[in-house]
């Protein structure tokens, strides 16, 4: 029996709000480590803080959020569409398990929960699994501790050796920041496809420069100019004070990786919205991509003071050289995320940066009980949300007869 108009647009504000509060827990939680570091430094305020995370990463949402909402609201299954029923049984289902892991101090990771969750609804309206992306995700997933680990493990032992001075190797690190940067696709630079475009990308089509044994020479020029601007910045700081031009870095990294965080984050939120925004509702993307900000947005604003304050004292405890091992690897494994379309959580970069850092120095710092209780709990979190999920859109489709 199809839905008559009234439950039909009832559940369309009931996914709405849901997803709009699912956005703003993004916000104060997934999105404060990036600044944590800063302000343990204090290099920052705890209130300038949260309000430069909301903006970026309110900006990153916007432009750089399509893809893994995408991902998440079409490519997880195969044969049916997203119905209004099922974006709501599945950003409840997902929502549920955040506030679970949120009050239980429980690793629930977000993205783990919301591919389960809507994985979980599409089989129940009877739609086939998308193995192939399974595997692209799965492989991903698998690949993120160890490659975020050797990355900040990397970076944690330039840093600490004592024959390259920290006004080199924090300017090497901002330089490489600088080329990633340049190369970063946002829906607001144009594209010949009309698909999104970076800096690099854009000065090379203008340029029109005949490509050199397969690379673009513009996009190697732009790329390097980025990365020695960067260098000389942090250069500059760091010959004048090193404890300023860290402090300048650790601002700087801090806000390239929130503005990441939003982008990678908010298709959590969204994703399963698209059809029903989309399609049923025959909206352009950028309504959809506003909610998702402003859930972003508020939850910084509103939520993300308090975290900040306690992550921040955790960051001190860590040290500013760990600190940074582990957004380094956070901004490139979440800019690589994107490119793909892969959900990810956050904080699970954070956690295998943190524990690459640790091991440079001797030890990863955390138990290795912690570390076992984690993978299960991201594990269970991913399995039984598919399980919750179909059931959930099982009850209310029986319960509203459709």
């Amino acid at each position: 029996m199809p839905m008559t108009g009234s439950v039909f647009w009832i559940l369309v504000l009931l996914a709405t709000v849901t997803s709009l509060g699912t956005a703003w827990a993004l916000g104060a939680n997934s999105n404060s480590p990036p600044f944590a570091p800063a302000i343990g430094a204090n290099a920052i305020s705890t209130m300038r803080a949260a309000f430069l995370i909301g903006i970026l990463a309110a900006l990153g949402a916007l432009a750089q959020g399509g893809s893994i909402s995408e991902t998440v609201g079409a490519g997880l299954i195969d044969g049916v569409a997203i119905t209004s029923l099922a974006a709501t049984a599945g950003l409840l289902t997902a929502t549920a398990f955040m506030a679970f892991g949120v009050y239980t101090g429980y690793p629930v990771p977000a993205a783990f929960a919301t591919t389960g969750a809507m994985v979980g609804v599409g089989l129940s309206l009877g739609g086939a699994p998308a193995l192939d992306t399974y595997r692209r995700i799965a492989t991903f997933w698998a690949l993120v501790p160890p490659v975020s680990g050797t990355l900040a493990y990397l970076t944690a032992t330039v840093l600490r050796r004592d024959d390259i001075p920290e006004t080199v190797s924090v300017p090497l690190l901002a330089g490489v920041v600088g080329a990633i940067v340049a190369n970063v696709r946002l829906s607001v630079i144009p594209a010949p496809s009309g698909a999104q475009n970076s800096v690099a990308g854009f000065v090379a089509g203008v340029a029109g420069a005949p490509p050199v044994a397969g690379v673009d020479p513009a996009v190697v020029v732009v790329t390097l100019l980025f990365g020695v601007v960067s260098f000389q910045y942090i250069r500059r700081r760091t010959q004048q004070s090193v404890d300023k031009g860290v402090k300048t870095f650790l601002v700087v990294l801090g806000s390239v990786v929130a503005f990441s965080s939003g982008g990678s984050q908010v298709g959590l939120a969204t994703g399963p919205l698209e059809n029903l925004y989309g399609t049923e509702l025959g909206l352009p993307g950028i309504v959809l991509s506003v909610l998702g900000a402003v859930g972003i947005l508020g939850g910084a604003w509103m939520g993300a003071p308090r975290l900040l304050q306690a992550t921040s004292r955790e960051y001190a405890q860590l040290g500013i050289r760990r600190s940074i091992a582990a957004l380094v690897p956070g901004f490139i494994i979440a800019q690589l995320a994107i490119e793909l379309g892969i959900p990810i959580s956050f904080n699970n970069i954070i956690i295998s940066g943190v524990i690459g850092g640790g091991l440079a120095g001797g030890s990863a710092g955390v138990s290795r009980r912690k570390i076992g209780v984690t993978l299960a709990f991201w594990l269970l979190t991913l399995v039984t949300s598919v399980a919750i999920g179909f059931g959930v859109y099982r009850a209310f489709a029986t319960l509203l007869g459709v």
